[in-house]
């Protein structure tokens, strides 16, 4: 007996056509920084960092997680800055802003800790052309692990978790964002790459005046440790870049041996099928590669996963547990 499953019935609402991005090919900067307790060097070295790789051609620059701060609950309310109040009180801010503007980049700003009333968040700023903010993602899944022996970390005692994702319009194409834990959870990416509408508070709509997913490119600044960083920190990138049929990019400090946290390092830029374009090793460094948006539409196009989905029968498991709950 032949299935009565319909793809088309499978998807609510059904899919739109991947967004036409403004440009085919750029070069991406991914700059590997080396992090200290000052502050000021940490934003002079960023700034040199992001002009030599606008120098070298790079259209798009993604720095790393936490780079004007070391990476410790003790720094967090320290380091923070006022983001809405600019200026003095947001340096590292002010610095990307300047630095796109001047420069004629895109700048995903790795993450900095975010001073909002009485709360801290890990928080990525987007820059456009223009040195506009073009969008603020703040970290969603925090990180909260404990592996006897190995690493014991609780970002949620000083770090709220923020409450949307992020999807920012660019000159180099649709950006989702997400900072390091994130990439652990495939249904934040799933819904960037999504081609599906949501409303300005990011729940499902069908109708009009929405937020059209659709990523051509997930950004993930990350500070994986030396204990996950070998095991899962390449896997995680080349997981979300195939599952979900796009680039994926991740930038890190520089591993430093002497702080409290050690960082993984190895920056990578992964394509649409999942394989590793290039990867840098621990140390400082900024790498430079091409991104090609052709791959998408023939990636999809060689293992069609959008027109296989069995939407009919795994419908996001949140929503089926939710509606099991009522």
């Amino acid at each position: 007996m032949a299935s009565a499953y319909k793809p088309e019935e499978a998807r609510v609402p059904p899919a739109i056509q991947l967004p036409t991005p403004p440009v085919s090919k750029f070069k991406i900067a991914l700059c590997q920084l080396s992090v200290t307790a000052d502050k000021e060097r940490n934003i002079a070295h960023a700034r040199r960092a992001i002009e030599e790789a606008a120098g070298k051609g790079a259209k798009l620059v993604l720095l790393p997680e936490i780079w004007n701060s070391p990476y410790s609950n003790d720094s967090f309310p320290v380091y923070a800055e006022d983001i809405e109040a600019g200026g003095d009180a947001a340096p590292s801010f002010s610095m990307l802003s300047e630095a796109a503007c001047s420069l004629g980049i895109t700048i995903v700003g790795g993450s900095i800790p975010e001073r909002s009333g009485d709360r801290l968040y890990n928080t990525c700023c987007v820059f456009g052309t223009d040195g506009k903010l073009k969008g603020k993602h703040r970290k969603i899944h925090l990180f909260d692990i404990d592996i006897p022996g190995k690493i014991t970390f609780k970002e949620s005692k000083t770090l709220t978790a923020g409450q949307h994702p992020t999807i920012v319009d660019t000159d180099v194409g649709r950006i989702g964002i997400g900072i390091c834990y994130d990439i652990r959870f495939q249904e934040l990416a799933m819904l960037y790459a999504a081609r599906v509408a949501y409303d300005s508070n990011h729940s499902l709509i069908a109708g009009r005046n929405m937020l059209i997913a659709g990523a051509h490119l997930l950004c993930y600044p990350g500070a994986f440790n030396m204990t996950t960083g070998p095991l899962h920190w390449e896997l995680l990138q080349r997981a979300r870049a195939a599952d979900n049929q796009l680039y994926v990019a991740t930038c890190s400090p520089a591993r430093d041996t002497g702080s409290s946290y050690i960082a993984w390092g190895h920056s990578t830029l992964v394509g649409p099928f999942g394989e590793v374009i290039a990867t840098t090793e621990h140390e400082e460094a900024i790498l430079i590669e091409e991104i090609d948006y052709s791959l998408l539409e023939l990636r999809r196009t060689n293992l069609p996963l959008e027109k296989q989905r069995r939407g009919d029968l795994y419908q996001l498991v949140d929503v089926q547990r939710l509606s099991s709950q009522q």
